[in-house]
């Protein structure tokens, strides 16, 4: 179905949608480290400045860009989506959006981008007159305002705004925490590239009070009307009007951006508001995303899944940086550098030792910060994900002497990355609750479960088995570092907890999810709803459990959670709220964590098959997650990005359709499975070992990867788990590590 929506380029670096009707905002995300932003094949969408605690100061709620012509206008970026036009393009690329457009003779193009330094983001709209005469027009851009209050009915809104004519711009200013800076005058402004002809800066002078920026009030009147605001809801609107003879085409450039003094907002204007520097700054943002990505692509038989795979990188780098977007998830940006790691490991470390330092003293690690604040909302799992991410960032470069790099904790005391990672092991080991498992508290990796602990004595069996996971790469971390003490009594460690979950966490035929506060089994079948959860099970062999009962958990998954739409989260769905447990079993049935098809654990479900060396479930997990291969999904979901799940079939009319993009490690980690596990490249202190579980249908297949300053050209042929033969540089070698040189390798499998 995607088809009728769009189409990759050729290299996958570009996403073209084809109409402006589809059955939701499709989102492109475009970032800088303190500024994120986010547009749709429409428009819609939002930005918003952060600071080092997660204070933001949000700018755009909205985009809107209009002609005006006479008594005739219309939206020049697909709004209103059902408005007849001779051509409708959006074209979403890393670092920027363009839409284009034809109608009567006009041809537009509206481009969007965000400097990869700088609290702004930049709109280009370009006008071509293709008709015979010559064409009296005005072009208006529009955003709505994320700076000032909400818009509610009866509410108090008290922006200040109007044109400074001296700066051809919309100023306003309000006074915020920011920065640890107390309370600032902060400005925001929208400028244009030639002095403006008109201005609006209220809601109600630009959309009106019952109107919306698909059918804004200004075009009724035929332009807008040069009001400032005061004492009402802010908007930004610039008018220029332009004559263009026949084949002329005019640029403007739009500048909206966030500063501290009217000092800044001179400085960003006058470097931003010009055609040249829009596509300066257009050049440098594309390098600059497509360059933080570049050391990894992937040639298999599906061409969609080649481009695909080129966004997923940008997605993990997404993730790595802003987390969940609506707040700064620890474990999410932990676990998305993880992912990083395979792709970029010198941004991955970067990213990581600016993670550790939001980390308590303790090992403890918070769920978020947020608003000026370290915000833990009792989640237990947070730290477990620290020696993961450094174990991975470590063996892709190699750096043992990472371990020393010296790290501030949250309360400003330092410790070593090696001390940080101890503490988070030795944390969670101390932080146990019923059988000596560990504490689920407010919430494990299932966010929704925040009610199962919060007494202290529930425990989640999928953190303990996250837990031993984690003390095992501490114990190989340890070696690397020369501690064998410290790796003894992790592994010592791990051991108790293994017999410990072995012996409370199995429920017969697969793991337990968790025991509440009350000591009662979450996840067993005695329980009349989430009677079966997958996460324990995938973990089970991810932190080898048992090598006995992981493969009956595994059989015991094909057994009862599958489905048409793919593996499913957990079964039977919660009907009914159980304040033992959480918000989980508020949730519709088959929505998300309950009883949906999550493609966050699908992406671990083919790590883990690929593992065990089941090639046809690896192959099915990759058509399940991807919306265009799933048969259910048919393509309803952006095939440039993934969501974190698909509806279940007790949703009805939602069944087979997507949930939240982008907002989601479902992408970052679909990605690692791809390179670290289905190709099979594994990164080791020794080099790069190759270990693939290739899907049948994939009988030639490549990946081309920069590992420590060499380029693999590694091309697969046969498909299949087992290697037959390694040749490097033509010349067969021993072993399944390659050798540090570039070269160019074939893997022959059986």
């Amino acid at each position: 179905m995607d088809k009728n929506y769009g189409y990759f380029s050729k290299d996958g670096k570009q996403y073209n949608i084809i109409t402006p009707d589809i059955p939701r905002n499709w989102y492109n995300y475009i970032w800088n480290d303190n500024y994120m932003s986010f547009t749709s094949q429409v428009g819609a969408g939002e930005s918003f400045l952060q600071d080092s605690l997660g204070r933001r100061i949000g700018l755009v709620k909205d985009r809107g860009f209009y002609i005006l012509e006479g008594e005739k206008s219309y939206g020049i970026c697909g709004l209103p989506v059902k408005a007849e036009r001779d051509k409708y393009l959006c074209t979403h690329e890393r670092g920027a959006s363009r839409v284009h457009t034809e109608k009567d003779g006009l041809v537009s193009e509206v481009g969007m981008t965000v400097p990869r330094s700088g609290a702004c983001e930049l709109w280009s709209v370009k006008i071509k007159n293709d008709s015979k005469t010559e064409r009296n027009i005005s072009i208006v851009g529009y955003c709505g305002s994320g700076f000032d209050e909400e818009y509610t009915r009866q509410g108090y809104n008290m922006a200040v705004a109007g044109l400074d004519k001296a700066l051809g711009a919309i100023v306003t200013s309000r006074y915020i925490e920011f920065e640890k800076k107390g309370k600032r005058q902060v400005y925001a402004f929208m400028a244009l590239s030639e002095q403006p002809d008109g201005y609006d800066c209220t809601h109600n002078s630009v959309i009106g009070p019952y109107g919306s920026f698909a059918y804004p009030v200004f075009a009724d009147r035929g332009g807008l009307s040069n009001s400032p605001c005061c004492g009402e809801k802010l908007a930004f609107a610039l008018e220029k009007k332009m004559t263009l003879s026949q084949g002329e085409e005019k640029e403007i450039v739009f500048v909206l951006g966030i500063a501290f003094s009217e000092e800044e907002v001179k400085k960003s204007i006058d470097r931003f508001a010009s055609t040249d520097s829009y596509g300066d700054t257009l050049a440098k943002t594309l390098k600059s995303f497509d360059g933080e990505v570049s050391d990894v692509s992937i040639n298999t038989p599906d061409e969609k899944l080649n481009c695909t795979f080129e966004w997923l990188k940008h997605q993990s780098n997404m993730g790595s940086r802003w987390a969940r977007v609506r707040h700064n998830g620890y474990r999410d940006m932990t676990s998305d550098t993880d992912c990083l790691a395979c792709v970029n490991a010198e941004l991955a470390l970067e990213r990581f030792l600016r993670i550790l330092t939001y980390q308590y003293p303790n090992g403890y690690a918070p769920r978020t910060f947020k608003d000026g604040t370290i915000q833990d909302k009792n989640f237990a799992d947070n730290t477990v994900w620290l020696n993961f991410t450094a174990a991975s960032i470590i063996k892709e470069l190699g750096r043992p002497d990472i371990l020393d790099i010296q790290v501030p904790y949250n309360d400003g005391s330092v410790g070593s990355v090696y001390e940080h990672l101890y503490r988070s092991v030795d944390f969670l080991y101390n932080f146990r609750g019923h059988h000596g498992l560990v504490r689920i508290w407010g919430g494990d990796w299932n966010d929704c479960m925040n009610t199962a602990g919060l007494e202290g004595k529930g425990v989640s069996v999928w953190l303990s088995i996250a837990w031993c996971r984690a003390s095992d790469t501490f114990a190989e971390l340890a070696e690397i570092y020369g501690n064998k003490d410290d790796a003894k009594q992790a592994r010592e460690r791990s051991d108790e907890m293994r017999e410990i979950i072995n012996e409370h966490g199995w429920d017969g035929e697969y793991y337990l999810c968790a025991y509440n506060d009350k000591g009662e089994k979450i996840g067993s079948h005695t329980c009349e709803q989430g009677a079966m959860f997958l996460i324990p099970q995938l973990w089970s062999v991810l932190a080898n459990i048992s090598e006995d009962r992981k493969i009956k958990a595994m059989d015991a998954v094909e057994k009862y959670l599958s489905s048409p739409l793919g593996t499913l989260i957990s079964i039977p769905p919660y009907t009914k709220y159980d304040p033992s447990i959480g918000s989980v079993t508020t949730k519709p049935a088959g929505v998300h964590e309950n009883g949906g098809v999550y493609l966050h654990t699908i992406a671990w479900k083919i790590a883990v098959d690929a593992i065990l060396g089941r090639a046809e479930k690896v192959e099915e997990g990759i058509n399940t997650i991807l919306p265009y291969r799933n048969k259910v999904v048919n393509g309803r979901a952006e095939p440039y990005t993934l969501c974190n799940s698909y509806f279940g079939e007790q949703t009805g009319y939602r069944y087979g359709t997507p949930g939240q993009s982008w907002r989601t490690a479902s992408g970052q980690w679909f990605q690692k499975a791809l390179i670290n596990y289905v190709f099979g490249l594994y990164p080791e202190m020794e080099g790069l070992r190759i270990s693939p579980c290739l899907p049948p249908s994939w009988k030639e297949c490549s990946v081309t990867k920069k590992f420590r300053g060499c380029t693999y050209n590694i091309k697969f042929i046969n498909g299949g788990t087992k290697i037959k033969e390694i040749t490097v540089n033509g010349q067969v070698t021993e072993g399944d590590i390659l050798p540090l040189v570039d070269a160019e390798v074939v893997v022959v499998t059986e």
